[in-house]
């Protein structure tokens, strides 16, 4: 019985010994299974992180597209109209300042336009799709109470800021110091300025969010605010002028956040703290 038994035994273990080779083959493909699932995960973790990457990247240049549109100003003031009129952009007459208006809305508007198309086109991200289908306030992305006490707090402290900077209304100020004609062009002016900062922070916004991954901080407020504010610190030859718009900026970036990125009421928005 013993014997019979170590019989058992031996023939067990001879077939583990004869089989042995086999069963070490597929632990070992297990394990290089193993190593190349982990490194495969690995590349495509790091596919995905450059996709990102480059993804913030080109939004980022839709940015810089915008506010090189918006730098043709400086070059139709500043060069090309003086040397036309043979004299400075604050010396324009009424016509040539309506003038310089209209070519500048013309070229923002178009360059806007082509920026926005460009992006649909690369990325399939549509604004103008966006601005057809949503309602100026949105039922399906109601904007909280809270969001509105900031809202309205953000447009308080502009206004208010506006107030004495200009020592009264704003507007007022400059349609006494315009006229009703040049008043008139200029405020469209206005328009378009704020169309051309809303598509940075729009742009800033998607291509800080790809980055980071991070919805809650107005990274389109900080782009704009480092490129409107030195827009303006160059036009108007003054650093205040520049930190004032580059603050200015910050909160409009905050106001896109705080509508629940409502394209409509985000303008509407800028348009009451930039303009009045």
């Amino acid at each position: 019985m013993q014997v019979r038994n170590l019989d058992i035994a031996g023939c067990n273990l001879a077939q583990v010994l004869l089989f042995w080779p086999y069963f070490r083959g597929i632990v070992c493909s297990s394990d290089k299974t193993h190593e190349r699932n982990t490194e495969m995960e690995k590349t495509l973790t790091n596919t995905k992180k450059a996709n990102r990457f480059m993804e913030g990247f080109r939004f980022l240049l839709f940015g810089m597209e915008v506010f090189g549109v918006i730098g043709f100003e400086l070059l139709w003031g500043f060069v090309v109209e003086p040397f036309l009129y043979n004299r400075g952009v604050n010396d324009f007459n009424t016509w040539q300042m309506i003038v310089h208006w209209v070519v500048t809305c013309a070229v923002w508007g178009l360059g806007a336009y082509a920026v926005v198309k460009e992006c649909r086109e690369k990325t399939g991200f549509d604004l103008i799709d966006n601005l057809k289908k949503k309602q100026l306030f949105d039922k399906e992305n109601r904007i909280k109470a809270w969001q509105w006490a900031l809202i309205v707090t953000g447009c308080v402290l502009c206004l208010v800021s506006t107030w004495i900077d200009w020592n009264g209304s704003k507007v007022i100020a400059e349609f006494h110091s315009r006229g009703a004609l040049l008043f008139v062009f200029q405020y469209i002016y206005y328009l378009f300025e704020v169309m051309l900062v809303l598509l940075i922070i729009i742009f800033g916004q998607t291509a800080f969010e790809k980055w980071f991954n991070n919805n809650r901080i107005p990274f389109g407020g900080i782009l704009v605010a480092l490129t409107w504010g030195l827009g303006h610190w160059l036009s108007k030859g003054s650093l205040g002028a520049g930190l004032y718009t580059a603050v200015g900026g910050f909160v409009f970036g905050s106001a896109y956040l705080l509508t629940n990125r409502n394209i409509k009421l985000s303008y509407i928005l800028l348009c009451i703290m930039f303009i009045l």
